[in-house]
């Protein structure tokens, strides 16, 4: 029993360093000129690339492999209509819309893995939103980026679900390494189906060079290798419920951060502070409730 919350008290820690990884991810959203898919495209390709070089190609069976990169093409999807979302309204918007990922796993998780539904998690959750729309006041001007950071953050979920599913018994190195070379090809797949819905507004498949080069590196390095690898071995001690929910910290990370880098005008007046304080509040609850069980 005190090696298990041991275990627990490790996957938190992990937990929250790849949240907080995961803050700056949107930053570089805003910092890359590419289009969303050649941002996903290129990610998971340097992703790939340094993993080759680090872990070489470990041994997985060809079902494992189809099912690992499946997951893949589910978190490309992802983020395709994450970066569309800030391209289409700004950081802010698409963050907070991503916080709505525990609602969407509060629903899924219990009809992929066949239990029953947990009302407190649907609580948890509810009290997310509240805070959400404590933090940020949905301008109608930003309906359509709003809509592709919901339809965003239900495809996170799914990706999440499947992940701890599908990562029983790999190493999470495998799990990661598999997910970006195999996601490449899923995504490739992808790619024309999602322009012909999202037509691209510039120019597709540019290699990306000075500036651009820099922060793919940066992002595939930090925010891709090292915030994955931090979930993945999290999920294998935590639900994904518990994962997705504390994940609604990164919008306060990654609001406060582009407002210090890019100057984003948001005023921290006490609806900030209100709603900052209730999605904090749902992680910290569900954190408890964790270590009960």
């Amino acid at each position: 029993m005190a090696r298990l919350h041991v275990g627990e008290n490790k996957a938190f820690i992990q937990l929250h360093l790849s949240v907080f990884l995961a803050g700056f991810t949107g930053l570089f959203g805003k910092l890359i000129t590419l289009n969303e898919v050649d941002i996903v495209w290129y990610r998971m390709f340097f992703t790939s690339l340094i993993l080759l070089v680090f872990t070489g190609l470990p041994r997985v069976g060809w079902k494992k492999f189809l099912q690992i990169a499946g997951c893949g093409a589910l978190l490309g999807l992802h983020w395709m209509l994450f970066y569309c979302s800030i391209k289409a309204s700004n950081v802010s918007i698409g963050v907070v819309c991503f916080a709505l990922v525990g609602f969407f796993t509060a629903i899924f998780e219990p009809m992929i893995f066949r239990r029953r539904v947990s009302w407190a998690e649907f609580l948890l959750s509810l009290i997310t939103v509240a805070g959400l729309l404590c933090i940020f006041s949905f301008d109608a001007r930003y309906r359509y980026g709003i809509s592709i950071g919901v339809v965003s953050s239900a495809a996170c979920a799914l990706y999440a679900i499947c992940n701890k599913k599908v990562s029983v018994g790999v190493r999470s190195r495998t799990m990661l390494m598999y997910q970006m070379s195999g996601g490449i090809f899923g995504v490739s797949i992808i790619i024309p189906f999602y322009l012909m819905v999202f037509p691209a507004g510039q120019d597709v498949i540019v290699i990306p060079a000075g500036s651009n080069l820099w922060w793919m590196l940066c992002h595939a390095l930090f925010c891709t290798i090292g915030m994955y690898l931090l979930q993945i071995q999290a999920l294998k001690q935590l639900s994904a419920f518990t994962v997705n929910l504390t994940y609604n910290l990164e919008p306060c990370y990654t609001i406060l951060l582009a407002f210090l880098f890019f100057g984003e005008v948001r005023e921290l007046n006490l609806s900030f502070y209100a709603g900052i304080a209730l999605v904090i509040l749902s992680v910290v609850l569900q954190t408890l409730k964790g270590r009960k069980h």
